[in-house]
């Protein structure tokens, strides 16, 4: 279970943009997690509006019978800015400004930090347990690997269509690849979806420990649902289906 629901993410997002009222606020979705078809842990993404800021928060943890050999204990959380800088052409809640990703996986730990100033172009990056601390130079309104999962689902997808968008990511800035694939109905416990398949190719390390590729199914309508996502890990496969929550 070295990997769990993206979904979290690290998806990417695009040059178009739209209404950014795709989802409701507060918003949270609740997704079961399957390792080679057996329930292995649970899911929680929530958006929460703070008054001058918006958080998205993504947590993961393992099964008890799971924990007992393998635990994961993730926290994920990005925070946007509302107010955007003038020339940053970006229709969105905001601007990602603070990103904070606690991991244990196993054997696997992360603690990490990103601090953005989009005005001043920097971001500063932060490895609490090497005690790292360095700077980078930005140049365009730079993502989160979570942040970029929302902004994806305020954006249109074309079928055929590959879109690119800049995304900072464990001391790099990455130019990550979103392909949409097709449209598909599919069927969960929650009933039947029309979709939208898509896949990011992920350069980066995003926020978990994976081996192929992510595929993720996005209801084809404006809230943009993530009902299921599939990807391969280490030893054999994780699913993050959608089983409720409030949206």
């Amino acid at each position: 279970m070295q990997k769990y629901c993206v979904v979290l993410a690290a998806l990417a997002a695009f040059f178009f943009s739209r209404d950014a009222a795709a989802f409701i606020i507060p918003e949270t979705l609740k997704l079961d997690l399957t390792w080679t078809g057996i329930k292995a842990g649970e899911a929680v993404m929530e958006v929460k509006d703070n008054g001058e800021t918006v958080q998205f928060v993504s947590k993961a943890n393992s099964a008890k019978w799971v924990s007992k050999f393998y635990l994961v204990e993730d926290v994920v959380t990005s925070t946007l800015t509302k107010a955007a800088p003038k020339d940053s052409g970006l229709n969105f809640l905001g601007v990602p400004s603070h990103y904070r990703i606690k991991v244990i996986e196993g054997k696997n730990r992360k603690d990490r930090e990103i601090i953005f100033d989009q005005k001043g172009k920097k971001a500063t990056y932060i490895n609490h347990l090497e005690k790292e601390k360095l700077d980078f130079p930005l140049s365009n309104i730079t993502f989160d690997a979570l942040a970029s999962f929302y902004y994806v689902r305020t954006l249109p997808l074309e079928v055929g269509k590959t879109i690119f968008v800049e995304v900072f990511d464990n001391k790099k800035l990455y130019s990550i690849e979103v392909q949409v694939l097709k449209k598909e109905t599919i069927e969960t416990d929650l009933g039947k979806f029309k979709t939208i398949l898509i896949k990011p190719v992920m350069k980066s390390e995003g926020i978990f420990y994976r081996k192929g590729d992510i595929l993720i199914w996005l209801t084809d309508d404006e809230k943009r649902l993530p009902v299921l996502v599939k990807t391969k890990v280490l030893i054999g496969s994780v699913k993050a289906t959608l089983t409720g929550g409030k949206y």
